[in-house]
Parts: structure tokens; C-alpha cells; sequence
């Protein structure tokens, strides 16, 4: 049987929390135990991505299914100024289908050694894989530490959960509320584990595959200037690859039944340290616009890269910074500017509860592709219905379907199935 597991973030981080517990008197234990809560989640993920039509001649398609048990917790806190408590998690993904001419999908490691590298000699995804981690967590006031096992959502990096089981950090993040309406964070990444790949590893750089780091630091903040109006600023180093800053302004506005909203980021990369990546330059704008309407949503969205360089970031996270990073392509391409429309739909108004859909479609152009302009383009539709009453209550099916076509990558057309189930624990 080939299988993988990773476990040790969790023993780095629970032997520390048991040694002052029973340190602790019992009674500051209260709250510890009754604000703890838990829950499963059941992810059933089929995956097929036809190749057929694409540049990457060597696998007519990517093909997996596969089943994953997802445990998360949280602890409340001990009793004291300094109030000390524990979340943690635990993952175990099961193959159902797979073959090593259709592995690679990323539900499952086996097929790479590393993102954007050479398939392995024996491409087979491993038949069961696991992983767990757990962080300690510091409450004084309104500011919280959390060190060990991390999710970060921030606008520089926040964990990607596009697949199996989820990304996750080691490292330390530190978030200050002690001011109102200001939101501050500091924090240190120092290892990842990737939704295709068991164990911890060092950082690696997404459309810079070769390239690993051992640390990323952040610093930044959001502040709501009114209850209309919020900015942000952002600061972040990739150890010896690349420094970003960027700025972020956000806004919403009801104007009679609609709510409006808008948002705009400018995001600016260079190379640091030892440059590893290279000279960067990635200079890129992105902005959204929202309008609401009962159940309908409508949305446009308009992304642009000046610089010279794609747009680093770590390998495998969401980018909310880039308007235009949608499900498969991020139109981040250098010079590369893209338009998006979106339309979301909630059906319980049409009698239908638990049911909500949406269809984007994104063009992107302005880059060259071995010297001659390019192009690419992507459309998504999106479909998901969630029981709403009865025993499968909160079951939910989702259906994602992808086409797309460029210069650069071919046609791909790409569907997933995800049937999840959250079952709370305590």
C-alpha cells in the first residue's frame, strides 16, 4: 500500500499545551472546555480535467475521486490575563479512483515530488494519506497569538481549500484589535503543507516552480474609516524571493433596494535577498464591482499587470488581491490586463431553498506568448444545492464546471463534484 502521513506540528504543539493545563488550576480550566467546539467534515471529490486539446500533450486528462475526512477544533480559553487555549486539526484522504495516466489532479500526492516538476517515475497516487497539526493560542484583550499549525486568511496569503484536504502553515500570527475599527497583523510563516503533497516543506513560489523559501513575513492592517468606507495596507517578504506591498479600498452603498460595493487593490512586487526568483517586477491593479438585488448579484471586475514578471505568490493559496484569479487561470500573466462579468442567482426566491448558482466568464489579452501576442479566456459555472431540513440537513452537492482556451495553455475543459457533509461534534 503506498501512503504518506504527517504529524508533527501536532506533537511539537500539544505537549507544551498538556505541561500547563496540568499546571493550571482546575477551575481556570472552565471556560477551556465549555466555549470548546468541534466538527467533521466528509468531502467525497471527483475531479476530471480533459487535456486533450491543451499544450501538455503527455496526459490526455487528469482523473481522481477520492474521500476526505476532515477534523477541526477549537478550545475556548483559560481563565487570567492571558487567557491560553488550542485549535486543532486532522485530515485523512482515502483514494477511490485513480490510475498513473490520469494521477496529478492534486487531490492525492504520488504523481510529483514537487508542484510544477517532472512527473515521478512511478506516477501513482498514494492509496490513503494523512496529516495533523495544532496551534497554541494567546488571548490578552482583544489581541490573539496563535503558534503551530495556521490558516491564515489575510490579503498576502490565506490557505487554499480548492481540493482533498486544506493548505496549511507552521509559523506564528499575531492580530490586534485593541483599537477600534483598526484590525492589525504581524506574523511569520515558516513551513507549508500543500493539498497535493504530505508533509511539511519549505514555501514554494506559484509561476516560479523551482524556487523554495524557508520564511514568509507580514505586516498589515484594515481600517474601517466609516461604515461605508475601509483601507487597508499590506507589507510581506518571501526570504530572498520577493517583497510585496499593497493597498486596498473598499466601499458599499444601498441605493433604494440595490447594495452596491466596490473594491480596488494595487499590489507591487520586486525581487529580495538573494533573488531566487530572479528580477521581478509585477506591478497589478484589480478592482470589483457588486450589485445586489434580492436574489440576484451582478459583477465586474477589471485586472492589470505593468510589470514585466507574472505575479509571484505562494504556490497553492487563494490570491484575494487579484480580482481576475478565478478557478483555473489567475490572469496574471506580465502586461496582461483581463475583464470579468459575473452573475450570481439564490434560488429560494423561485421556490427552490438551498439552492444558488453563478456563471463568470473572464478575457484576458495584452501578453505575449513566445514573442506574438496571446490571449486566453475562461468561463465557470458553478452550481450548488444544501439540504435544508431532515436528516441529511446541511448536505451539500456542488458542481463546478470549467472551459478554457488560450495561447499559452490550449482548451481545457475541467469538471469537479463535491458531495461535503459537516457533522458537529461538540
Amino acid at each position: 500500500m503506498k501512503s504518506s502521513s504527517y504529524g508533527a506540528g501536532f506533537a511539537r504543539s500539544a505537549k507544551p499545551l498538556a505541561l500547563l493545563l496540568g499546571l493550571a488550576p482546575l477551575g481556570a480550566h472552565a471556560a477551556f472546555f465549555e466555549d470548546a467546539k468541534a466538527n467533521l467534515t466528509l468531502r467525497n471529490f471527483y475531479y476530471n480535467h480533459d487535456l486533450r486539446d491543451s499544450t501538455k500533450p503527455a496526459q490526455s486528462k487528469l482523473e481522481e475521486w477520492a474521500q476526505g475526512f476532515i477534523l477541526k477544533g477549537e478550545s475556548g480559553y483559560t481563565e487570567g490575563t492571558i487567557g491560553v487555549g488550542v485549535d486543532f486539526y486532522a485530515g485523512l484522504g482515502l483514494k477511490l479512483d485513480s490510475s498513473p495516466s490520469r494521477s496529478g489532479t492534486a487531490l492525492l500526492p504520488g504523481a510529483y515530488d514537487r508542484a510544477g516538476g517532472p512527473r515521478n517515475a512511478d506516477p501513482r497516487s498514494v492509496d490513503q494519506f494523512s496529516e495533523a497539526t495544532a496551534a497554541l493560542k494567546f488571548k490578552y484583550s482583544k489581541s490573539e497569538l496563535k503558534v503551530g499549525g495556521l490558516f491564515p486568511k489575510i490579503p498576502l496569503v490565506s490557505s487554499g481549500d480548492a481540493r482533498l484536504l486544506p493548505q496549511f502553515f507552521e509559523g506564528a500570527m499575531l492580530d490586534v484589535k485593541e483599537i477600534d475599527n483598526l484590525d492589525l497583523s504581524v506574523g511569520q510563516m515558516r513551513q507549508v503543507n500543500q493539498r497535493e503533497f504530505a508533509g511539511a516543506r519549505d514555501i514554494q513560489v506559484g509561476n516560479y516552480y523551482s524556487v523554495f523559501s524557508d520564511r514568509f513575513n507580514y505586516l498589515g492592517g484594515t481600517w474601517r474609516i466609516t461604515p461605508q468606507w475601509s483601507a487597508g495596507l499590506w507589507g510581506g517578504r518571501l526570504e530572498d524571493v520577493y517583497q510585496q506591498n499593497l493597498a486596498t479600498v473598499t466601499h458599499t452603498q444601498k441605493l433604494g433596494d440595490w447594495n452596491l460595493s466596490g473594491t480596488l487593490n494595487y499590489l507591487d512586487t520586486g525581487e529580495s535577498g538573494a533573488e531566487k526568483a530572479g528580477k521581478l517586477d509585477s506591478r497589478m491593479t484589480s478592482g470589483m464591482l457588486s450589485a445586489n438585488l434580492g436574489p440576484q448579484t451582478f459583477r465586474v471586475g477589471y485586472q492589470y499587470n505593468a510589470g514585466d514578471s507574472a505575479l509571484p505568490f505562494i504556490h497553492d493559496t487563494d490570491l484575494p488581491a487579484a480580482a481576475n484569479a478565478v478557478q483555473v487561470l489567475r490572469f496574471d500573466r506580465a502586461q496582461e490586463r483581463s475583464w470579468q462579468a459575473r452573475y450570481d442567482l439564490d434560488f429560494a426566491s423561485l421556490g427552490v431553498p438551498g439552492l444558488v448558482a453563478f456563471a463568470r466568464y473572464v478575457k484576458g489579452d495584452n501578453f505575449k506568448v513566445a514573442g506574438e501576442d496571446g490571449s486566453e479566456w475562461e468561463r465557470n459555472i458553478d452550481i450548488t444545492y444544501t439540504v435544508q431540513d431532515g436528516p441529511l440537513k446541511n448536505l451539500a452537492l456542488r458542481l463546478r464546471n470549467v472551459q478554457l482556451q488560450g495561447d499559452a495553455t490550449g482548451r481545457r475543459d475541467e469538471n469537479r463534484v463535491i458531495l461535503a457533509y459537516t457533522l458537529p461534534l461538540f
